[in-house]
């Protein structure tokens, strides 16, 4: 009881305070440090395959001989069709489709997007497996570009071969489809879209065929010229729209069967040589953590991973002594093994980082440290919770208001109060022993005392801030690619001046209460917190990034302190979201305005929720907290 007694009256301490800012901070700094040792051994496992169906590099592969003759003849057919218009290279494709006995069809798509078109035609044809009862199939895509926008020509001839050299065998059990898509996003996206009727047909065109459920998806980026090019390694791309992942039994097929089967090494995002050392595995898991969090296309793959298609994309890169026929070969033998599955893959993990091709670290591994950086602003805003409802005023003091007795009184006052002790705390806990003109007297002490909490005017605030990130939200996706750079300047413009603004018309129409700042700030880092635990299971990378540089938000507040006031509005002007993502494409040397322009064609086309998370999550908590900190430079005539 008495212990029970003991932590009661520690509430009532006003010192608790001081604990969660530095126990958010411990929480930061942990979440870090914990990401940082990841790519050590101890935290990370070699990568395994789980499904003993597919059987990687198992069988002996045929592709070879005259198939190499056949590949450089379509090849140079394709390489003839650049320069032709769309319809045209659409017709010619599809007559080598159906040179083979296939069945083809064609599919035209046009976005608008940004006050501009993307308009293109994608050519497929479907190869009815003599085993299969139409039920299931596998993708193999050539798009016409690549994501550097060079023409995939040996990629596409490379399509057309296999469909040939496929055709021969009697042994799928699954149907092959083979996409030749118009470009390697807007293409594969319309061409998913429509296979699972989930497409706008104002804007994409039905499919006039189709098969059964899609299983997996593999994509060729060969971009060599008429003549061919020789490679040295394939770089193997595996990042899907909004961060999510291929199941990872797919990637190590083939990864197994490139490097052991064909002795083709393998790359991973475009750390093209790796010496295994921990600076290269923490630099390898740092680059897939940004693709991820960014969310973004990265190949054709991307498009077909939200619907629960598995997908990956082999690239050909730097210059060796493999040839078209070894990616041939990989090829053949990734479908032979993805011909045996009697089901979906579903084994492996969904959920991982890579640092090389062949280590891997798992989701229970990595994922406490965003959720320690999520945690952060809880902490914080519970704290505020409770400073919210604390008023720290001294209670009066009678001793120091009562009018002086004559010298009688005083000394017959004093010889009372000389046998008086000192109280403890466990039996006057809201007294304490004062001592006026050489008398001593028990008076009520300064303490800390509970206050009603007025919650309509904070809610409404916090609330109005999340809701205006719809504006920006809005214009970044519909304005015009042109005046893209003109509204960002605006918008950056105007992000920095609008929390003063706010903060000046409070100041002199409706001034905050200490009580009201403190819920405002509290309600708000409250929603971050939340909104990033819950998105650090679906996009981690993206919530710990987020986490990351809204970290400072948990430490700001008001203050009289004129050079802590500007010292924080600084800071607060560097991690502005629309700063960020300035300085941010400059540190990885991006265009920012093209970058800006792939947003919007991602909102309208792939279903990007990257700009929702830092519109409507990211951006009011930002406001929020410089409107906060804003009020003490206005009450203190800085502003």
């Amino acid at each position: 009881m008495a212990l029970i007694s003991s932590l009661l009256a520690l509430r009532r301490d006003a010192r608790i305070l001081k604990i969660p800012p530095y126990l958010s901070a411990l929480c930061i700094v942990i979440g870090i440090a914990w990401l940082l040792v990841l790519p050590l051994n101890d935290y990370s496992r070699n990568t395994y395959v789980s499904e003993n169906a597919l059987l990687p590099g198992q069988v002996h592969t045929y592709f070879a001989g005259s198939e190499h003759n056949v590949f450089r003849a379509y090849r140079h057919e394709v390489w003839g069709l650049n320069e032709k218009p769309v319809a045209e290279r659409s017709q010619r494709l599809a007559d080598m489709f159906r040179s083979n006995n296939l069945k083809v069809a064609t599919q035209k798509y046009s976005y608008h997007v940004s006050n501009r078109t993307i308009a293109n035609e994608n050519v497929y044809a479907i190869l009815q497996g003599p085993r299969a009862d139409a039920t299931e199939a596998i993708v193999l895509i050539g798009a016409w570009k690549n994501m550097q926008d060079e023409a995939n020509t040996s990629g596409v001839a490379l399509v057309l071969t296999l469909a040939r050299y496929f055709k021969r065998w009697s042994l799928w059990s699954k149907d092959i489809i083979f996409l030749v898509s118009g470009d390697s996003t807007t293409g594969p996206q319309a061409w998913v879209d429509a296979y699972h009727d989930g497409h706008d047909e104002r804007h994409v065109e039905r499919l006039k065929i189709k098969s059964g459920a899609l299983q997996a998806a593999v994509a060729v980026d060969y971009p060599a010229g008429p003549w061919g090019h020789r490679y040295d390694k394939l770089h193997v791309l595996y990042d899907g729209v909004n961060g999510q992942l291929p199941n990872l039994d797919l990637f190590n097929t083939a990864v197994q069967i490139a490097s052991s089967q064909m002795g083709i090494g393998c790359a991973i995002q475009r750390m093209f040589d790796h010496r295994d050392s921990y600076k290269e595995r923490l630099h390898t898991m740092l680059r897939g953590m940004v693709s991820q969090g960014l969310g973004h296309a990265t190949g054709p793959h991307s498009s077909f991973i939200p619907y629960h298609v598995d997908a990956i994309t082999l690239s050909t890169v730097g210059d060796g002594w493999h040839d078209e026929m070894s990616l041939g070969k990989t090829i053949e033998s990734l479908f032979r093994s993805l011909n045996n599955l009697l089901e979906h893959l579903h084994q492996s993990f969904f959920f991982y980082l890579l640092i090389q091709a062949n280590r891997f670290i798992s989701i229970g591994t990595y994922l406490p440290s965003a959720m320690l950086i999520a945690v952060n602003f809880s902490i914080t805003s519970i704290a505020l919770w409770v400073a919210s409802g604390r008023s720290t005023e001294p209670i009066p003091n009678p001793a120091a208001t009562a009018p002086l007795e004559d010298e009688p009184v005083k000394e017959k006052t004093a010889e009372k109060s000389a046998t008086v002790t000192p109280p403890t705390s466990s039996e006057k806990p809201d007294m304490e022993l004062v001592e006026q003109n050489g008398a001593k007297a028990l008076v009520p002490a300064a303490s800390t005392t509970i206050t009603e909490r007025h919650l309509l005017f904070p809610l409404l605030s916090v609330l109005t801030m999340h809701f205006l990130g719809l504006l920006p939200l809005y214009l970044f996706n519909t304005w015009s690619s042109d005046t893209l750079p003109a509204l960002y300047l605006t918008m950056a413009n105007a992000t920095t001046l609008f929390p003063l603004l706010v903060a000046w018309f409070f100041a002199e129409l409706r001034p905050l209460s200490h009580q009201e700042n403190t819920l405002i700030q509290c309600f708000s880092l409250l929603l971050l917190g939340m909104i990033l635990a819950a998105l650090a299971t679906l996009n981690f990378s993206q919530s710990f990034l987020i986490g990351v540089l809204a970290a400072p938000l948990s430490f700001v507040r008001k203050t009289n302190k004129t050079w802590l006031t500007v010292l924080q509005l600084i800071l607060l002007a560097l991690i502005n979201p629309v700063m960020v993502a300035q300085w941010s494409a400059k540190l990885l040397g991006a265009d920012l305005n093209h970058v800006l322009v792939l947003a919007a064609q991602g909102w309208a086309v792939w279903g990007l929720w990257t700009q929702v998370t830092v519109w409507l999550v990211w951006f009011p908590a930002w406001v929020c907290a410089t409107v906060v900190v804003a009020g003490g430079a206005v009450e203190g005539g800085i502003l």
